[in-house]
């Protein structure tokens, strides 16, 4: 299939200055919203519960987010999933267990009343409270005192008597999955007219650890497409590489930056593949730059660059099309993450062409002309001293 019957002469080059002005404004913009809003993590990054659930009868995202927040959530996510007739959906609450600072300390005032306490350690990251106590209590008592101060408990543990005296308890809170399925409960006469299909917890020091780890993830791919691509070609063509990919990178993540879609390792996975695919692009037009260079010897590297580009123009068509087409699918089809990964790809096979033509390749004829300069303050230097040494004495 041939996109471009007719060869196009298209001077790209000469609108490489407002190009590169707009890239850089926008490009700032997003790094100050990055370090000012930052993104908004999703549950893979920074920590908390995710819930599937299924409703018996039609219902709507905004009814199951009214029902949560009359149960006492008001900061959790719903998003729907599915068809429109499955009446499902996601449920996204931060937390693990239902024991924070807040609940631990009202916690803390019930146990004591129930008599003379020598110790009490919440642990909140593992959702656990350790007490030991004075005189024996059941766990009825410290399950009834605990719950009443609105925390939920899965488990009461007794450990026995300490040998420097007391009794030690553990006791286990209720995960947030818990805390869902009772407020979402809550008014329903008889049985609950939904199912929990599915629950995720993920910790926050699991979060932060993946969090990094996709970080550097995207990092050491860039740094490896910089090696091959500095073995390949020559020093005037690596950099213009390496600010491609950064550029495309930074651009993708504001979308998730401005949408306030998730950012979790779906995110990291669109950035990583956009990565490949912006390199893909640059080093195809690099190879037809690096042909031309030796057909049209004598010619100005900015003319060689656009005779390049205009020649792999049908080309960057057809791949660039046939990908979006099938994000254009999952635009219409997808929900939640995967939505939201072909808007960010699809974004990125934008920037990804745009940023080959006026990223890359203005900062490879930069280059070129400040090493063709320094050729020529070196010859006028040398043509300068030997002019001296052959002078008369």
């Amino acid at each position: 299939m041939e996109i471009l019957k007719n060869k196009t002469n298209i001077d790209f080059i000469s609108k490489r200055k407002p190009a590169i002005f707009i890239s850089t404004v926008l490009n700032l913009i997003i790094l100050v919203g990055i370090a000012v809003w930052g993104f908004n993590l999703g549950v893979d990054f920074a920590g908390g519960t995710v819930v599937e659930v299924k409703f018996t009868k039609d219902t709507s995202a905004a009814d199951v987010r009214k029902r949560a927040e009359a149960g006492g959530l008001p900061d959790v996510s719903v998003q729907s999933i599915g068809g429109a007739g499955e009446n499902a959906f996601l449920l996204r609450l931060g937390g693990v267990t239902q024991l924070t600072e807040e609940s631990a300390t009202k916690a803390r005032e019930a146990i004591t009343a129930l008599g003379p306490v020598k110790s009490i350690y919440p642990d909140l990251a593992n959702g656990i409270i350790n007490l030991r106590s004075e005189q024996a209590l059941s766990a009825e008592q410290l399950e009834k005192a605990v719950e009443g101060s609105g925390t939920g408990v899965e488990e009461v543990r007794s450990l026995g008597q300490a040998q420097a005296g007391g009794f030690d308890y553990q006791i286990v809170a209720s995960g947030m999955a818990d805390r869902i399925r009772a407020a979402l409960t809550q008014g329903v006469q008889g049985e609950p007219d939904f199912e929990m299909r599915r629950t995720e917890y993920v910790g926050p020091q699991v979060g932060k650890q993946l969090r990094n780890r996709g970080i550097m993830a995207l990092v050491y791919s860039m740094v490896a497409i910089l090696i091959y691509v500095a073995f390949r070609f020559d020093f005037k063509f690596g950099p213009g590489a390496l600010l491609a990919m950064l550029h495309d990178v930074v651009m993708v993540a504001g979308f998730y930056l401005f949408s306030r879609a998730e950012f979790g390792l779906t995110a990291i996975a669109a950035l990583l593949t956009i990565v490949g695919y912006s390199i893909n692009d640059t080093i195809v037009i690099y190879d037809r730059i690096r042909e031309d260079m030796v057909k049209f010897k004598g010619k100005p590297f900015a003319e060689v660059i656009n005779i390049a580009i205009n020649d792999t123009l049908g080309r960057t068509i057809l791949t660039s099309g046939t990908t979006a087409l099938s994000l254009i699918g999952l635009l219409f089809f997808g929900v939640g993450e995967i939505r939201d990964f072909a808007w960010a790809m699809l974004i990125g096979i934008i920037v990804g062409t745009y940023s080959t033509i006026y990223i890359a390749s203005p900062l490879t004829i930069w280059l070129d002309e400040r090493a063709a300069a320094r050729e020529a303050r070196e010859r006028n230097k040398g043509g300068g001293l030997k002019q001296q040494a052959n002078a008369p004495g």
